[in-house]
């Protein structure tokens, strides 16, 4: 079974495609149930599970629903993302917040609930999706880059952790504009290829979530052949 937080229409969504047809019954976790539902009736097998995953309760109850009718998760993938934009003298302290809760702390208490079930089989993988506001603080990504750096590092802190213990947690930076009808609004004069398809990120957390034991990967970076780095 694989469990997925952030289902959204983009990535989430692709996400919850790709294990689907791989196999898994997968575990849908967001905000929206209408959208979930309408994934629940598209995937066989799959189970939606309408959540805030920056609600530290909500995300427990969520988690225990997912264990009784699903059991317990062989892939968990941590999608879910809040993001703000502004410096650090316009942007709004509570955004902050919330994009630490959803970030950060909503891959902790995911962590804890689900990792410890892989310890006990000896094997299991917890993969985060992040990009490049991991690696770098521009000034109007002061509300959002803090959370995915200490996201990042908290990632790695678990695999460093777990790793020799037989479950695998990667770290996938996607370096890119996703390719969803916002960002096709807000980015109308960029070429299509320079966009990253969800499908494609969906492939990728797929490959690293099913690499051989001797050669785990994790920190992975990915992005349009055209993208400057």
């Amino acid at each position: 079974m694989c469990l997925i937080t952030g289902v959204g229409p983009g990535t989430g969504s692709a996400l919850a495609r790709r294990f689907a047809h791989g196999g898994y019954r997968v575990a849908m976790l967001a905000r929206s149930a209408e959208r979930l539902g309408a994934l629940e009736r598209e995937l066989p097998g799959s189970r939606a599970f309408a959540c805030d995953v920056g609600d530290a309760a909500a995300l427990a109850q969520a988690l225990s629903e997912v264990r009784q009718t699903l059991g317990e998760p062989k892939v968990a993938i941590h999608n879910a993302v809040s993001g703000s934009f502004g410096t650090f003298l316009d942007m709004a302290p509570d955004d902050l917040e919330r994009n630490f809760r959803v970030n950060v702390l909503a891959l902790l208490h995911l962590a804890r609930g689900v990792v410890p079930d892989m310890l006990a089989r000896g094997r299991g993988t917890l993969v985060v999706t992040g990009n490049t506001s991991a690696l770098r603080g521009k000034p109007s990504f002061a509300g959002f880059a803090p959370t995915k750096a200490a996201q990042r590092i908290l990632a790695e802190a678990i695999a460093r952790e777990v790793g020799p213990r037989g479950v695998h947690v990667t770290y996938v930076v996607v370096d890119a504009v996703i390719d969803v009808p916002w960002t096709r609004q807000a980015f109308p004069n960029r070429p299509d290829d320079a966009f990253i398809q969800p499908r494609a990120i969906a492939d990728e957390v797929w490959h690293v979530a099913h690499q051989d034991r001797s050669a785990w990967s994790f920190h992975v970076e990915i992005r349009p052949f055209g993208e400057p780095w």
